[in-house]
């Protein structure tokens, strides 16, 4: 998998764009931001699932293998994205990743104008399948597509703010759907407003004019991926994205079953519970783009980690003990929000420049680790059905958190240049 070179080697290289944060021109930059925006997308699916779960009376378990169905392509697809992206490019790439992404959204909207429950579900976990289909080719090709626009340090505060672009979409669906279930009985007219949205972002990158490095000729394998995992520090933070995903993805998904558990919330309302955790995800990694340019990554990471232990405190508090305030569960999500934004970018550019000669394979790797989204959901699912409640999943998900809050600790050890 391509990614940014420490050094131009050729002429290609030379005329790629500037490298420092920022320094890009405006309109090569919101084309880029755009697609980040289009990265969100995937996010919907566990407010999505929520409203499946209500539609066709599913089980937890059963509904939260939709969000195994989209992250395990992040298995199967990352390496072969990388070889595509090598052959036409990131640019290229990223608006076959759209493209996807845009039927995605297409599909549940056709799935649900047929009268047939079956047909209708059908269409609707293709359309999850499709989104993560979509989101694997995006996050292989877009975030080293940034390594044009900025290198070395600064490239985790822009993959930061790329992050936060990415959280204003993720923010706003259960918003929408909230919405449109509320106003017109129908939660899934969020699907044709991101279709939208998607449609716009294709026309804008393909229009933008971004100098890309040359593609590597250099060969990457799924064993050569995984053969990295013998290296101690790649091996951490590629566990550290895989448990990132994983509490992202599960407390996107269990947020309004907890809520509705322990209070007597509709999914209408409790659905907007997820926002709350983009809200305070999307204000964090805002933030972190600014920070993590004055500070170390391992000092923001420590702040991470105390925010989502103190997260798994809130959860367990509300979800074990009767009577708990519901501001309790809210102040959780607040938490693990702002603890979980900056993850993913640290672990990301720690284990590019910490193997700067194997960045394919590095890049590669921990694109696999985002399979924590499908890893996590269907266990949290199991432990909730198992114990008749949400405790099981917030046990589940504070496994993923402790890993980070630990990790933290010990990052000092392994930091590969701050």
């Amino acid at each position: 998998m391509t990614s940014k070179s420490p050094a131009p080697q050729n002429a290609a290289a030379q005329n790629a764009q500037p490298d420092k944060l920022g320094s890009a021109p405006f309109a090569v930059l919101v084309p880029v931001m755009m697609s980040f925006f289009v990265m969100g997308f995937v996010d919907l699916v566990g407010t999505a699932s929520n409203y499946v779960q209500s539609d066709f009376g599913l089980s937890d378990s059963v509904s939260n293998i939709f969000t195994t169905m989209t992250f395990f392509w992040f298995l199967v697809l990352s390496v072969p994205a990388g070889m595509l992206m090598n052959r036409i490019g990131r640019r290229m790439t990223v608006l076959v990743a759209i493209a996807i992404t845009a039927v995605g959204c297409l599909l549940p909207i056709i799935g649900y104008l047929i009268p047939a429950a079956t047909a209708q579900l059908v269409f609707v976990v293709a359309s999850f399948c499709l989104l993560g289909i979509g989101n694997t080719f995006m996050q292989v090709s877009l975030n080293p597509l940034v390594g044009n626009l900025a290198h070395d340090e600064k490239l985790a505060g822009m993959l930061t703010f790329g992050q936060f672009v990415k959280a204003i979409a993720s923010f706003i669906a259960p918003l929408i759907a909230g919405w449109a279930a509320t106003t017109f009985g129908k939660w899934w007219l969020l699907y044709p407003i991101y279709l939208v949205c998607a449609i716009l972002a294709f026309v804008m990158l393909s229009l933008d004019d971004i100098k890309e490095n040359a593609p590597d000729s250099g060969r990457t394998s799924v064993l050569g991926c995984f053969a990295l995992l013998k290296n101690p520090v790649i091996l951490l933070c590629f566990l550290g994205i895989v448990c990132h995903v994983g509490v992202d993805v599960g407390i996107n998904a269990t947020a309004p079953k907890i809520l509705m558990e322990h209070s007597n919330m509709g999914i209408e309302v409790a659905g907007g519970a997820t926002s709350v955790y983009f809200a305070f995800r999307t204000l964090s990694c805002l933030s972190g783009s600014v920070l993590l340019q004055k500070f170390t990554r391992k000092q923001i990471l420590r702040g991470c980690g105390a925010l989502m232990a103190l997260s798994s405190v809130c959860f367990i508090l509300f979800a074990a003990v009767d009577g708990m305030p519901v501001w309790l569960a809210y102040a959780g999500l607040a938490f693990v929000g702002m603890g979980n934004a900056n993850v993913f970018s640290i672990m990301l550019t720690t284990g590019l420049l910490h193997l700067p000669e194997r960045q394919n394979e590095v890049s590669g790797l921990m694109m696999i680790g985002l399979i924590g989204g499908a890893i996590f959901p269907p266990l949290m699912g199991l432990a909730s059905d198992a114990m008749g409640m949400q405790l099981g999943a917030i046990l589940v998900m504070t496994v993923g958190v402790a890993y980070v809050a630990l990790l933290s600790i010990f990052f000092k050890s392994y930091g590969s240049t701050r």
